[in-house]
């Protein structure tokens, strides 16, 4: 992004890029169909997006993940774009004009409704290429949330062995992988990581390699509610630009325009001099039509395109009409047939007729018929007078003749009295919709571009000279009007993970959080964990947050104390890096697999343990459930040095 103020303030002029996925190529098989075994399948499961690939055993284990897309779907109606299945991913193309239809399997960052996972992985698997019939036959490194449920767990393990036949699959936790991707390998180390991503902020504390489950916290603050915040602040500030303020448009002020400031009211007091708001603001280009400068059309052309319209408003009043004509015949021809019925004797048909109609005497039938005759007739008359009002207006361009387009006849301005239509209920047992009266019904956008175009067509005295048309000047800049002045905003989005209160939740920052962990250890402990501060998710991207998780520290820490804090070299891809690179290097140990066999046996919550991975908590069970065989206990997984399971009640 080029510099805020270089070129003065037309260079701070940014148009939004309006970015559209382009959908994922299909392969045809995957790396596994190919070599002696099969090769592992590394998926890190985020809640903002998904990303999938292979780890190739080798000296080049391969490049980025080859599939990265939002983990959202969106179930079309039954019937729509020609009955289409549901639509995953980039698949998707924009996400606004799908904004109420996605779904996402995610509460937080915690999977909940399997049956989008499904979806999700469904649409991995076909897309990179696995060629195995009737199953997935590849080993699975899955990514999840920090201190994930047992019954989260439980579905993921179900769904991955039961649906799609894996031989094993190992969970790890996202911001751990990162963590050990950074670091040298084969090094036990200690420190504190800080991963925010879209949904959630975690601060984990890393003791000895192994995670410090009791002690980590989560900040319910990220990615998605700065982009709300971002797209309140300024939807109050331009409420005439309230459609074009979308969270995609947000997302990419986030993405590329916000910052961190290192003093955030220090920051604040800078905005207000009016030289920084000028060199630093952004002008965010929205999308706009010159079209509304005014018209340079000649009065010939004019009044052609008012022929025009006019025309196509008599052409959509017939087919309207012509429309319910079909629909009181079809009405008038079903009452007809159970009078037919009547008068062959059979009834038992017709006396069953009748309550389907919901009339309850051959007297009521017949009046409703001779009502519904009548008005077909009377509709046809209309269609046949609309017709020669058409053909009039063909022929006869004059002003005054449009007229007639707009009322074709007589009746439509002296109405005849209403008739007592069916009973209720009657129409909607016939199996047909009501439609309005036809000389009610407005006309859309698309058909009347401009309603004082028709002005002169209503007054009562047509001027006898045309005057000359104009081209209208604006009296302002249209493309100034549609810019949105991005100021404060670049700051006061990423700020609410460090203050939650500007956003009304109550909940402590990311700097309190830290305090509140380092103070349930020891001075010691404390200078060896503050060594090591890592920071990784993609909420972490911001420019300035490195320099601001340094100050927040300076200030907590006593005085002429040292501390370290490090960036992830790629804190959105480095979790999936990080799971391949373990895949790799646990291939063929299967202390740390779970097998279809270890999931038959002891459940769906079963976790091994690993240096990345979640503590394992078995469950405890109720007393009125101790008749059941230790068999069905559940057991504790292997830690890092080993060992299958002590069963634990």
């Amino acid at each position: 992004m080029a510099a805020a103020g270089a070129g003065g303030p037309v260079a701070n002029v940014y148009p939004f890029r309006d970015a559209r996925a382009a959908p994922d190529p299909v392969l045809e098989a995957g790396p596994g169909a190919h070599g002696p075994l099969p090769v592992p399948l590394v998926l890190d499961n985020g809640s903002f997006q998904a990303r999938a690939g292979w780890a190739c055993p080798g000296p080049d284990p391969g490049p980025e993940p080859r599939l990265q897309f939002r983990a959202v779907c969106a179930r079309g109606r039954g019937g729509a774009r020609g009955g289409a299945g549901p639509q995953v991913g980039n698949a998707l193309g924009s996400l606004e004009p799908l904004r109420w239809m996605l779904r996402s399997p995610f509460d937080r960052n915690v999977p909940v409704n399997l049956e989008l996972q499904e979806l999700l992985l469904d649409y991995s698997f076909q897309h990179l290429g696995v060629s195995s019939q009737g199953c997935v036959d590849h080993p699975i490194v899955l990514t999840e949330a920090v201190c994930n449920p047992l019954y989260s767990r439980q579905m993921m393990s179900e769904l991955l062995f039961e649906c799609y036949g894996i031989p094993k699959v190992a969970y790890g936790i996202d911001s751990l992988f990162s963590f050990y991707h950074n670091k040298p390998k084969n090094l036990i180390s200690s420190g504190l990581i800080i991963s925010s991503g879209y949904q959630c902020t975690h601060i984990l504390p890393i003791l000895e390699g192994r995670l410090d489950a009791k002690n980590c916290k989560r900040i319910n603050l990220g990615g998605s509610q700065a982009a709300g915040y971002l797209q309140r602040l300024l939807q109050l500030k331009y409420p005439g630009h309230l459609a074009a303020i979308t969270l995609s448009r947000m997302e990419e002020i986030l993405h590329e325009h916000s910052y961190v400031a290192d003093d955030y009211v220090g920051e604040l007091q800078k905005w207000r001099c009016p030289d920084y708001y000028e060199n630093n603001v952004h002008k965010m280009q929205l999308p706009f039509s010159s079209k509304l400068l005014g018209s340079t059309l000649g009065s010939e052309e004019k009044q052609e395109r008012r022929q025009q319209q006019l025309r196509r408003l008599q052409e959509l009043n017939a087919r309207r009409r012509e429309e319910k004509l079909q629909l009181d015949q079809e009405r008038l021809d079903r009452l007809l047939y159970v009078q037919e019925l009547l008068e062959d004797g059979q009834m038992d048909q017709f006396h069953k007729a009748l309550v389907e109609l919901n009339m309850d005497s051959p007297e009521e039938l017949q009046s409703y018929i001779q009502k519904l005759s009548s008005a077909v007739e009377q509709a046809k008359q209309k269609i046949l007078q609309a017709e020669v009002t058409l053909e009039v207006d063909v022929v006869d361009s004059k002003p005054e003749s449009c007229m007639c387009g707009l009322v074709p006849n007589a009746d439509s301005m002296n109405p005849p009295p209403p008739t007592p239509g069916p009973p209720e209920g009657f129409r909607e047992e016939m199996g047909v919709v009501e439609t309005p009266d036809l000389e009610q019904l407005e006309p859309s956008l698309e058909d009347v571009e401009s309603i004082n175009d028709f002005e002169p067509l209503f007054s009562e005295e047509t001027p006898e000279v045309e005057k000359p048309v104009t081209t209208v000047q604006p009296v302002f800049n249209l493309a100034a009007y549609h810019q949105l002045f991005v100021g404060t905003e670049r700051i006061r989005a990423p700020e609410i993970i460090f203050q939650p209160s500007l956003i009304g939740e109550e909940q402590a920052g990311v700097a309190e959080t830290l305090q509140y962990i380092l103070d349930r250890y020891s001075k010691d402990v404390q200078d060896l964990l503050v060594q090591n501060v890592f920071l990784t998710g993609g909420n972490m991207m911001y420019p300035g947050m490195k320099g601001r998780i340094e100050k927040e520290l300076l200030e907590m820490r006593p005085f002429q104390s040292a501390f370290k804090v490090q960036l992830a070299s790629n804190p959105v891809l480095d979790a999936w890096y990080g799971a391949r690179d373990w895949a790799l290097d646990h291939l063929d140990d299967d202390e740390v697999w779970i097998t279809r066999k270890e999931y038959e046996e002891k459940g769906g919550e079963y976790l091994k343990e690993h240096c990345a991975s979640n503590i394992y908590v078995p469950i405890r069970l109720p007393k009125q459930a101790s008749r059941f065989s230790d068999a069905q206990a559940p057991t504790r997984g292997s830690g890092a040095s080993g060992g299958s399971a002590g069963e634990q009640a």
